[in-house]
């Protein structure tokens, strides 16, 4: 296959790389407004080939592939074209600026027979997938609850505001993991620079009592990428910043035994082992490439397609309803 590139800011080269290093991919074209940028990439991947123009790209018969990892305001465009130019379609986070974009998208793939892969680069981590195995084989029970940290300090982004920004990731790792569907949201959070908010927190409610929460921040002192499940059997912790013993599992809960009535339960706290299970330490993007060109010659749906895009920029539309009503209840 033939592949295409379109923005090679802080994202492309990583695919560009991957791409270049996948035994399914012959040629790999590049494309950036920013001639200093395409400089830059012609001297790093000396193989690659730069195109004049987008036009040339979608013109071009024989790339069979365009990915788009420009701002999201142009993710919608570049995406409609490609799919009318009979090319499979690679799209970075998020998806879409509305999910109105997004289902015209995941038509118009559907009509031609053409795949979308959403790039939630996450679900293809070792501890990601670690996870997913644990919640499914029943180790950690019922899920109560999923809570998200995901702050730092910086980068602030001209175009979007922090749920935009750093949201996708882990509201693609929730949509994986639990497989439910959220029924509200609420959001708050404030915009102290350049009018974007900077620091929020968002909660996603599903039936049977689950419940996620998120916390995204530019304007951290510190770093933190954590997540807490938890489960009426054990609990999880997945901590990114670690370099070893990402993924810890707690043999830990709650029982509630009833004694003459509900104002006398007896509330019984279980805190059992911990232990950290191994984990497959490929690169995600590596695999996220080889999952969507293996989709492709399947004639499958990637693992994160069009409708799991769609699922994030829901929420994320429904995030900025309520942030901008002080955390109003969206019904979804």
């Amino acid at each position: 296959m033939k592949t295409a590139v379109i923005g090679i800011g802080y994202w492309g080269p990583n695919l560009i790389r991957n791409f270049l290093s996948s035994g399914s991919i012959e040629k790999v074209y590049v494309y950036d407004i920013n001639p200093s940028r395409l400089d830059f990439i012609k001297r790093r991947f000396g193989e690659v080939i730069v195109a004049e123009n987008e036009d040339s790209i979608f013109n071009n018969k024989e790339i069979d592939i365009v990915a788009i990892a420009t701002p999201v305001d142009r993710h919608f465009n570049l995406a409609k074209r490609a799919l009318e130019m009979n090319k499979h379609v690679w799209v970075e986070k998020p998806y879409t600026t509305s999910a109105e974009q997004a289902e015209i998208l995941n038509n118009l793939a559907e009509e031609k027979g053409l795949n979308i892969f959403v790039d939630h680069t996450f679900i293809y981590t070792g501890a990601v997938r670690k996870m997913k195995e644990l919640i499914d084989s029943g180790e950690l029970g019922d899920i109560l609850y999923f809570d998200s940290v995901r702050i730092n300090l910086g980068l602030f982004q001209s175009d979007v505001n922090v749920i935009w920004d750093l949201a996708p990731h882990d509201l693609s790792i929730m949509f994986y993991l639990l497989n439910k569907k959220p029924t509200a949201i609420s959001a708050n959070g404030i915009a102290n620079y350049y009018g974007h908010e900077n620091v929020a927190h968002i909660s996603v409610y599903f039936e049977n009592n689950c419940f996620s929460h998120f916390h995204v921040n530019w304007t951290s002192p510190v770093k933190i990428r954590r997540m807490i499940v938890g489960g009426t059997k054990k609990m999880l912790v997945f901590d990114d910043m670690e370099n070893s013993e990402k993924i810890k599992v707690y043999d830990s809960g709650i029982e509630m035994k009833e004694k003459e009535g509900i104002y006398n339960a007896l509330v019984q706290y279980r805190i059992g082992d911990m232990y950290s299970p191994k984990l497959v330490q490929t690169e995600a993007l590596t695999l996220g490439v080889e999952e969507f060109i293996t989709s492709i010659k399947e004639k499958r749906k990637p693992l994160t397609n069009g409708d799991d895009g769609l699922n994030v920029v829901r929420i994320l539309e429904a995030s900025h309803k309520s942030i901008k009503q002080k955390g109003k209840l969206i019904t979804l």
